[in-house]
């Protein structure tokens, strides 16, 4: 079992090249493809809280959903747009990458070797 964790959505472009960027580091994530598989209320509040970002900073804001909710309105707390991201995973934005070295946001896709053990790319120095 892998000790690296992808939240994942195989029609995003910059979900695969982090997912290839990840096998090419000779790592085998386990997929968690968010779309089908959605994240419950408390694992996306501890994803939230694990990257240190307000919840605002991982909703999706080019889709249908968000402006049919108002989401770019300031009002809603960070409880409310968690409840959005669980009610409609789309909004959720990818890739999320959980690794023992900490928890990304991987846009742009390089995000992702910070986090990797050893935290630097093959064929790189430290």
């Amino acid at each position: 079992m892998s000790n690296i964790t992808l939240y994942h959505n195989p029609a995003c472009g910059t979900s695969r090249n982090t997912l290839a960027l990840i096998r090419q580091q000779g790592y085998e994530p386990t997929i968690v493809e968010y779309l089908k598989t959605p994240p419950d209320r408390e694992r996306l509040a501890k994803l939230i809280g694990d990257m240190g970002i307000p919840a605002r900073a991982l909703i999706r804001t080019n889709n249908d959903i968000y402006e049919q909710l108002g989401l770019a309105e300031e009002r809603w707390s960070d409880e409310q747009l968690i409840d959005f991201m669980v009610n409609n995973p789309i909004l959720i934005n990818r890739p999320i990458v959980v690794t023992p070295l900490g928890t990304r946001l991987c846009r742009p896709k390089e995000r992702v070797l910070d986090i990797l053990p050893h935290g630097w790319a093959v064929g790189t120095t430290r």
